[in-house]
């Protein structure tokens, strides 16, 4: 007997699988119904007994034609009435480039959907130099950066190709045409967020080398080299290159029925990561809504975490819905819950137009893991100098510019650098936290003799003050077994206004002091005493030493947030006569 169904496919086959086991089916064990091992013969379907499901999961439509087109070739009719392909398996192939149809909206030409395998639309690099990480388009040029190599490609051109020998002459236009390598080992490793571009420089960063590099119109420059090759060799290879799990345990404080309060130096972003709780057993389990619990509808959604910083330490975690009973919960009345977030180390670039620098961000952990300095180390490179000019503060997620704007980019909001308000009182905030601007450099004159740094004086604006002054290492060998390093140091110089202090109704500085509009303070020694030494620590003036180690840094009271000039920092000192 047949039996009649509609099909809303032209020039289509209906079919249908079945099951060989009725006692345990296993779908990946299928077969097509009539077959010898079926003892009732036939199958009456779609409404089928038994083994043969009646579900339209197992019917099946395919075209009878080939690619479907109208009054193709049709495909014979038999035991297989389509074709198929045995092995279909998906390919990878991250070092080739594939192009689709063009796309011209004047004229209405949308063929971005048109892969013809027909032509030649795909262009393989050496997957010996690795994945692609980055395409830059620039004029009739593509510049490729592989993992290990840097290569360039004509775009949309005529080239003329001749063989050698040969008299006839081939003109192509391929879309991508040859590929020609820069000079050097080099890449961008999996770092393509270290990109940056200016102009007809390209910078960018090799972690598998441990270099910071420019492209330009020389070829490939290690620019990691002017002064910092030591610094980017230590720092990149510290950087982890794998994925790692951060575990953090917050202390609850208070509850409601649909928030918790909990503890936290650092308020996190709780997206995209596993929350858990301890259990009656002590074991931690995921952070989801019990569906049995007293007074919670059917199949409940998973906790929503919204999280708060309250500012005072404390931070508020909204569950987006009401929990009527949070007795059942057992997981709020726990003290205890954690966070459990993957991340992976990354090297953020960009271009800074407003002061013409690259400016990078090497950062071990995201910002939602933790904004210590520990975790990032942000700086700057000026060409005019061809060198590093600047480390920062800021730890960016992005970073841009637009016309004569720099921006960068953190927890979803955009920061405008360098933007003064009316009360020109903003300087050193980034990202609504207030930061004081430091330099730290050597002071080492006449280097092989020992010296006695009496004085430290600056010229520049009020409101500078010395966080250290630090002289080199001594050692000294103590009943030759125990090796002691000493070194001389003071008590930081407080600024010129910070530093001030009545007594009577005489003013005195503590700090720095003004004369003929330059600033001086005398060094008190704050150190240790030496073995052997007599008169150490505030009972001499001065630093002992070859060279010393000096940090000067902007105060938190004096025309905060104001600008701030220092043009040059000396010492007076004396040969030292030990």
């Amino acid at each position: 007997m047949a039996y009649a169904i509609d099909v809303d496919y032209y020039n289509s086959f209906l079919l249908k699988t079945a099951l060989k086991d009725v006692a345990s089916p296993d779908l990946s064990d299928s077969e097509w119904p009539g077959l010898p091992w079926n003892p009732t013969g036939y199958p009456v379907y779609p409404f089928g007994s038994g083994a043969f499901e009646a579900t339209n999961n197992n019917w099946y439509i395919e075209e009878s034609r080939i690619r479907g087109g109208f009054n193709n070739t049709s495909v014979d009719f038999g035991v297989r009435a389509y074709i198929t392909d045995e092995d279909a398996k998906q390919d990878h192939r991250e070092s080739s480039l594939i192009y689709s149809g063009i796309y011209n909206p004047r004229t209405g030409v949308n063929e971005t959907n048109v892969f013809p395998p027909g032509e030649a639309i795909t262009k393989s690099l050496s997957p010996a130099n690795g994945s692609i990480q980055k395409l830059h388009a620039e004029n009739t040029n593509l510049t490729i950066f592989q993992e290990n190599k840097v290569s360039k490609a004509l775009i949309d051109k005529d080239a003329i190709y001749s063989a050698e020998g040969a008299g006839n002459v081939t003109s192509t236009n391929l879309v991508i045409g040859q590929i020609v390598p820069y000079l050097g080992e080099y890449g961008i490793s999996d770092s393509p967020e270290s990109f940056a571009v200016f102009g007809f420089r390209k910078y960018f960063a090799d972690r598998n080398r441990a270099l910071i590099l420019r492209l330009s119109r020389d070829g490939i420059t290690e620019i990691s080299q002017y002064g910092m090759t030591d610094y980017f060799r230590d720092y990149l290879a510290s950087l982890p290159k794998d994925w790692v799990l951060e575990t953090t345990e917050y202390t609850i404080t208070s509850q409601s029925s649909t928030t918790l309060t909990i503890t936290s130096s650092n308020c996190c972003n709780f997206y995209g990561a596993l929350v858990q709780y301890k259990d009656a057993n002590g074991n931690w389990i995921d952070a989801t809504l019990n569906q049995s619990a007293a007074g919670l509808a059917d199949n409940p959604p998973a906790i929503v975490w919204q999280v708060t910083d309250n500012g005072n330490g404390t931070c508020t975690i909204d569950f987006g819905i009401e929990i009527e009973d949070t007795a059942q919960l057992s997981f709020i009345a726990r003290p205890v819950l954690r966070l459990k977030q993957y991340y992976k180390s990354k090297i953020i670039g960009g271009w800074d137009i407003h002061n013409s620098n690259y400016v990078l961000s090497m950062q071990k952990s995201p910002r939602y893991i933790s904004t210590e300095l520990s975790s990032y180390n942000t700086l700057s490179f000026d060409e005019s100098v061809k060198g590093w000019v600047s480390f920062l503060t800021y730890k960016p997620d992005f970073i841009t510019s637009l016309k004569d704007k720099y921006y960068t980019l953190i927890d979803k909001s955009l920061y405008q650098h360098y933007f003064i308000d009316q009360n020109n009182q903003n300087r050193g905030l980034f990202y609504n936290v207030r930061n004081n601007s430091s330099i730290t450099f050597i002071l080492n004159p006449n280097p092989s003799i020992s010296k006695n740094f009496n004085t430290i004086n600056y010229e520049g604006s009020n409101g500078w003050q010395v966080d250290y002054f630090k002289s080199d290492f001594e050692g000294f060998n103590l009943l030759g077994i125990n090796y002691v390093q000493k070194q001389d140091e003071t008590n930081s110089v407080k600024s010129y206004d910070e530093g001030k202090y009545t007594d009577g109704s005489v003013i005195y500085r503590a700090g720095f002091n003004r004369k003929e509009n330059k600033y001086v303070a005398n060094l008190i020694n704050a150190s240790s005493r030496r073995p052997g030494e007599v008169i150490f620590n505030n009972s001499m003036s001065g630093v002992k030493g070859y060279f010393a180690a000096v940090k000067i840094s902007t105060d938190d009271s004096t025309d905060l947030g104001g600008a701030k000039e220092i043009f040059a920092v000396s010492s007076n000192f004396v040969t030292s006569s030990y």
